[in-house]
This record gives C-alpha cells, sequence and structure tokens, in this order.
C-alpha cells in the first residue's frame, strides 16, 4: 500500500454509500496507489476516495453523485473532536486513509442492512396473511406448490441474508488506529447498526422457523394421504375377500 498523507484543510466532503450488487469480487483488482487491501480502498484524484465492499456495497468520498443510497456529510476540521450527531456532519480531523476506511465501514453496512431489510420484510409480507389464516381457520390456505414457493422464498431470504454482512464484525483498520474507537462507535450508535442486526437476527429466526413449519404441515399432510391410501387399499382388499367368500358360497 502507498503512503499518503491525510487531508487535514478544514473543508466539508460527501460520503456516498451505492449498492452495486450481491457481492463484488475483489480479486485483481488491486493497485499500486491503494490504501487498503480489505476492504479495497484507493484515492481517485486530489480528495476523492473509494472503498469497495464485497457484500457488494461501494463507498465514495469526494466524488459525483450516482444516485446513492446513503449520503453523509464529512466535515474535516483538525480541532474536532469526531462527533456526530443526528442533524450535523462527521467531524473529523482529517481524512486520513483510516479515518475513511472506519467511516466507510459503517455507511456500507447500514446500507447492505437495509437492502437485507427490505429483502426480509417482503417474505414477512407472504407470511403474516398466511399464518393469520392458519390461526383463523387450522388449515393452511394454501395449496402444497404455492406452501413450496413461500418456503422457497423463505430459504432463499435467510440464506442470502444471513452470512452477507458481519456487522458486529469491526472494521481492520481500527487494529492499528484504536485511537479510531470511538469514531467507529458513535458511527454504529447514530446508524442503529447493533439495533438492527439484532432485528433482523430475529426476523431471520421466525423465517426459519416458518419453513420448518411448513415443511412439517407437507410432511404431515402427506403422511395422512398415505395412511388414507393404506386405508383404501385394506378396504378394497376386504371387499375383494368378502366378494370371493361369497362368490363361493353361492358356486355350492
Amino acid at each position: 500500500m502507498t503512503d499518503v498523507s491525510p487531508i487535514t484543510t478544514p473543508t466539508r466532503l460527501t460520503a456516498r454509500a451505492l449498492i452495486v450488487g450481491e457481492r463484488i469480487d475483489t480479486a485483481g483488482l488491486e493497485r499500486p496507489d491503494m490504501v487498503s487491501s480489505l476492504p479495497l480502498a484507493f484515492r481517485v484524484g486530489e480528495r476523492g476516495m473509494v472503498a469497495l465492499f464485497r457484500f457488494g456495497v461501494a463507498v465514495m468520498v469526494g466524488l459525483t453523485p450516482l444516485g446513492d443510497d446513503e449520503t453523509a456529510v464529512l466535515e474535516i476540521a483538525p480541532d474536532s473532536d469526531e462527533q456526530k450527531s443526528s442533524s450535523g456532519p462527521i467531524q473529523i480531523k482529517n481524512l486520513s486513509p483510516a479515518r475513511f476506511l472506519v467511516i466507510a465501514d459503517a455507511l456500507a453496512k447500514t446500507v447492505a442492512l437495509a437492502r437485507d431489510e427490505r429483502e426480509v420484510n417482503a417474505v414477512f409480507d407472504v407470511i403474516e396473511p398466511f399464518a393469520a389464516k392458519l390461526a383463523a381457520t387450522g388449515r393452511p390456505p394454501f395449496r402444497r406448490r404455492e406452501m413450496l414457493k413461500l418456503i422457497g422464498q423463505a430459504l432463499l431470504a435467510q440464506h442470502r441474508v444471513s452470512g452477507r454482512v458481519a456487522v458486529e464484525e469491526k472494521p481492520d483498520a481500527l487494529w492499528d488506529h484504536p485511537e479510531l474507537e470511538r469514531l467507529y462507535a458513535r458511527l454504529a450508535d447514530e446508524y442503529e447498526l447493533g439495533e438492527r442486526a439484532d432485528v433482523l437476527k430475529r426476523k431471520l429466526d421466525v423465517i426459519g422457523d416458518t419453513a420448518q413449519a411448513l415443511t412439517d404441515i407437507i410432511d404431515a399432510d402427506r403422511a395422512t394421504r398415505l395412511e388414507a391410501a393404506i386405508v383404501i387399499l385394506i378396504v378394497l382388499e376386504l371387499i375383494a375377500a368378502i366378494v370371493q367368500i361369497a362368490l363361493a358360497l353361492h358356486g355350492r
């Protein structure tokens, strides 16, 4: 990585986070002027910086807007105490690579959480009326194929979301710059990263339990039908045996 000096002139820049896909494969994208390899981050021009996160988010500072999902104003002032208020900019002493990576990590996680929340809520929009009808009638309102589709949606959401973003993990930059712990803690608190991750986890647990419950319903329905088929076969065999006995007695 190249050794670059931080920007210290008091100014304001806009940090922008954008979802660009499900995953970003950064292998082979390394460049001589990068300031970090994980996430891949590098400078663009005199003031611009870009960080690419493997879970599909790009964070940019000092670049042209591209239809962002999340923005934050950075106020660079050497005498600031690096606080973040809900109505004001993020105050930082300078735009060093380490500070950029800490801010980029928080912004990337908040837009990734928003994407995951949308996906999970879409599944909940289907599960809730299903559960309401099941509670009211005691019978599943869907046919087997529709139930299988719902199971597929639930499992897909659980698979795509559960291992995508490790919100609890702190950025690697804090290992070398523990003095930025307070800045990251304030950002995590401002964007409610921990609380949102907990809510998302609980919803994923509900989705997983729902998929399991639907699977049990299908298995129980299949077992009931199998038992009914066996009973019918036994009845048919008894009828056939009775007919044969009747014919034999009549033949005498």
